[in-house]
């Protein structure tokens, strides 16, 4: 039993010291966990090891998930009471992404286009909010246009996820030129399953037979590529998967 002990110890030390060497910790967390491996191994999980797993995307989208289903309104609610407090542009513009979270799109854009009105019109968290607030409302246009301000004002948020995504969805509601290339950059910079579905969504409603069928290469690869996503992951591409595989289906 004593030597059963000291393996298990063991054990869980190797596993911490694998976490350190992949998240690149200061390497005397190695010589501790090695000359203590059950003192060493308690001290690292909760100095290290269990921050770092509540602030994993996992960790974040649970977290965020049981706070809306316990108390869906509370970000709203407490946005709301630092506008109320302290009406500055920076709790306009939380307040404002609080409000299209909670699918309170004309709300929210009420507060955007306020404060784009003001010395802060050219700011890019403004813009981009701007923009999906806009888009929400069924402006196409005129997140097309607060885009392409955002842009011209920092010109690596093109390459970013979601104004790329969103910049891409705005013109092919408007039918406008440059879709295609609109979204390979959107492809380009995906951090999720997004892109390629709505971009296959855009390709299977084109005449050419080769736009449908590159849309269903494109949902093939969802498919595909969700066998071998991690939970966290499927989770998150859920509404995709699901719209890839319907669309295969018919």
């Amino acid at each position: 039993m004593r030597i059963f002990g000291i393996s298990l110890y063991v054990i869980i030390a190797l596993f911490f010291a694998v976490h350190a060497v992949r998240t690149q910790q200061n390497m005397y967390w190695l010589l501790i966990l090695f000359l203590f491996p059950g003192l060493g191994s308690a001290v690292y999980f909760f100095v290290i090891y269990l921050p770092s797993l509540r602030q994993s995307r996992g960790a974040r989208a649970a977290t965020k998930a049981i706070s809306q289903l316990v108390d869906p309104n509370r970000a709203v609610r407490e946005a709301r009471t630092y506008f109320d407090r302290a009406p500055t542009v920076a709790h306009r513009m939380r307040l404002a992404a609080a409000l299209l979270d909670a699918g309170n799109a004309a709300e929210a854009l009420e507060h955007y286009q306020a404060a784009a009105s003001g010395p802060f019109s050219s700011d890019p968290a403004l813009l981009q909010g701007l923009a999906r607030a806009q888009f929400a409302n069924g402006n196409a246009a005129a997140a097309q246009d607060a885009l392409e301000k955002l842009f011209a004002a920092d010109p690596l948020t093109r390459r970013q996820p979601e104004p790329a995504l969103l910049y891409a969805r705005a013109l092919a509601a408007l039918g406008a030129p440059g879709i295609r290339a609109a979204f390979d950059i959107a492809l380009a910079s995906a951090s999720d399953a997004a892109p390629r579905c709505l971009y296959a969504d855009w390709l299977a409603a084109q005449p050419d037979e080769a736009d449908r069928q590159r849309a269903r290469e494109l949902y093939a690869e969802i498919v595909h590529d969700a066998r071998h996503w991690p939970r966290h992951a499927r989770d998150h591409n859920s509404e995709w998967l699901q719209r890839a595989q319907t669309a295969l289906s018919r």
